[in-house]
């Protein structure tokens, strides 16, 4: 059974209905971690999230803290938070952004203050209507109050923070892409290097870019300790993690769990979580990290929800999505769908991405829809490998950003797993399911 040990650390107010309103905010320890954060020389403050161990809720999983120490040398200019949370079955950062507004806006104040920058902005997905609108009242209140603005709370330190809304373009969720769309042009990413972020980020100044979860644990583990966070979980996992839970499952919604200590059979069939599989059917297939990842079947349900863990049995935990597809799932359509979804947001700057994506999805339409041929699958893989060669995980880059490395992971692996079912495509001319 899943272990509940661990505090709830940025969903501690999800029981609260009025949790985005500053009044329960404040009721319920708000902006205190902020008053003491002013209180300590701002590299304490870095220290302790460097201590804390928190790796990078985005996707990548990289050291929030290392991430700011590379930039130690050289001041900082700008403060991003990544907020265009896109990938598909992904709604972990939707839901902080809607529910616990103010959290974030404390995490991102408390940030710029440990990196000694005076300007922020947070960057999300214009279809987060609700959300923006959570997350700018939450700033105003924040001025009123005297946490923003200059010299904050009566201290030497000033800050302004700005929403930005983005065009709903799923590639400004790659950093440098969301940089050049802040920047108010079309959401390219950069190539890397010369333009890795902490060297020429926003304006072509040093920028920290992080992720909204990961803001929004900064003000638990400045109130308690970055020790106390790196207790939880294990490895280089450290704390607990939102995690997205969606697909055929009885409660499909977003749950916070410690890290390591939990396993994916414990996300999805423990009663207080996932709470099983539809109408009690047998499990297929999951995807552990957003549809880029490559998925697992169901002999590594005992696996634990780690970084290192999940990246050892060749997929990511990632974007924190888990998709679970139960017996009566068709993996070609699920894979269909996926391409289909790359093909359209690929930015068109590089040619394996724009060009295979758009035939990969072809060829799925057409064995979905009656018109495939065996002679498809091996077409598929062979397409497959010239955008990733060699089709391993991490994947071979041929592209400036991992978008386009990223499209055969769900082709390989349904394939792979599955082959069957794309043979019963070509006999039965096209899908039996409903």
């Amino acid at each position: 059974m899943a272990s509940f040990d661990a505090p709830s650390i940025v969903l501690s107010r999800k029981g609260y209905a009025d949790s985005f309103t500053l009044a329960r905010y404040l009721e319920t320890g708000g902006y205190v971690a902020l008053r003491k954060a002013l209180t300590m020389f701002p590299e304490d403050v870095a220290a302790e999230v460097d201590a804390a161990s928190l790796l990078g809720r985005g996707g990548a999983g990289f050291p929030a803290g290392r991430k700011w120490s590379m930039l130690r040398k050289s001041p900082v200019s700008y403060l991003v938070v990544n907020g265009d949370e896109s990938e598909p079955a992904t709604f972990k950062d939707h839901f902080l952004v809607e529910r616990d507004p103010h959290q974030l806006v404390e995490g991102v104040i408390i940030a710029a203050y440990a990196l000694q920058v005076n300007q922020a902005f947070i960057y999300m997905r214009g279809e987060f209507a609700l959300g923006l609108e959570r997350v700018q009242q939450a700033l105003n209140d924040a001025y009123e109050q005297g946490m923003l603005g200059r010299k904050i709370l009566g201290s030497s330190f000033s800050i302004d923070v700005v929403v930005h809304p983005g065009a709903g373009a799923y590639i400004c969720g790659e950093e440098t892409a969301l940089i050049e769309g802040l920047e108010g042009k079309r959401g390219f990413p950069r190539i890397k290097p010369p333009f890795f972020p902490a060297v020429s980020g926003l304006y072509g100044e040093p920028t920290v870019v992080n992720n909204v979860e990961t803001m929004s644990n900064l003000p638990w583990i400045v109130n308690n300790g970055g020790a106390a966070f790196a207790a939880l979980g294990g490895g280089r996992s450290t704390g607990t993690r939102l995690f997205a839970l969606g697909g055929r499952v009885k409660n499909p919604g977003v749950y916070e769990i410690e890290m390591v200590k939990n396993t994916f059979r414990d996300l999805i069939y423990d009663p207080r979580l996932g709470g099983g599989i539809l109408n009690d059917r047998k499990i297929k297939c999951f995807i552990p990290g957003g549809v880029s990842a490559p998925w697992f079947g169901p002999e590594l349900l005992d696996l634990p929800l780690g970084q290192d863990e999940v990246a050892e049995k060749g997929s990511m935990l990632g974007s924190g999505s888990i998709v679970v597809m139960d017996e009566d799932t068709c993996v070609v359509r699920a894979a269909w769908r996926i391409t289909k979804f790359f093909s359209r947001e690929s930015c068109g700057q590089c040619t394996p991405c724009r060009e295979g994506s758009g035939w990969l999805e072809r060829v799925l339409y057409r064995l979905e829809h009656g018109g495939g041929r065996t002679e498809d699958f091996d077409l598929l893989l062979d397409l497959c490998d010239n955008i990733a060669p060699g089709l391993t995980w991490p994947p071979q880059q041929t592209t400036i950003c991992v978008l386009g490395s990223s499209i055969p992971s769900s082709i390989n692996s349904a394939l792979t797993m599955f082959r069957d079912d794309f043979a019963a495509h070509v006999k039965n001319g096209g899908c039996t399911h409903e």
